[in-house]
């Protein structure tokens, strides 16, 4: 998919929205040095061209009880298109799963999953992960603490 135009107004007002997005249209305004309504119009726009894909809390998944965060790495026997799409579509249904992407290398898929205990994160794995059809190894690194976390994307001019 070939990258969206973003002029240096867009890409103000998309920093600003990264970093808080319940900030007010004059705040907008302001930080991209342009009126309320020409900033209200923009983000509108980023919305309908589906820049900006959907507005939410980042929450504290320690503080709310999610101790652990293992990133899993999946590989599955055989390259089958119907397999991949039942392994795809039970992964999207777990809500411990936060991410999925299907990986070059080693692994067919890549995983980032939560839970509340090392217990709670064996149960996952033995009650779903080991059940995915097709499935042939299974290698999970636990974090042990977290140095960066960020879903800002770099919007700096090219």
């Amino acid at each position: 998919m070939p990258e969206q135009e973003l002029d240096q107004q867009d890409r103000r007002i998309l920093s600003l929205l990264q970093a808080n997005a319940r900030v007010s249209s004059q705040e907008m305004a302001d930080h991209a040095a342009s009126s309320s309504a020409t900033a209200w119009r923009r983000q509108r726009a980023l919305e309908e061209r589906g820049v900006i894909k959907k507005y939410c809390a980042i929450l504290d998944r320690e503080k709310l009880g999610y101790a652990v965060c293992a990133f899993v790495h999946i590989s599955i026997e055989r390259q089958n298109p119907k397999l991949i799409a039942e392994i795809e579509a039970k992964v999207l249904k777990r809500a411990e799963v936060l991410e999925c992407y299907a990986t070059t290398g080693d692994a067919d898929f890549t995983l980032r999953v939560v839970a509340r205990d090392i217990a709670d994160y064996d149960r996952f794995l033995q009650t779903f992960l080991f059940q995915l059809p097709g499935v042939s190894h299974v290698r999970s690194s636990i974090a042990l603490r977290e140095i960066k976390y960020t879903t800002d994307l770099p919007l700096e001019a090219p």
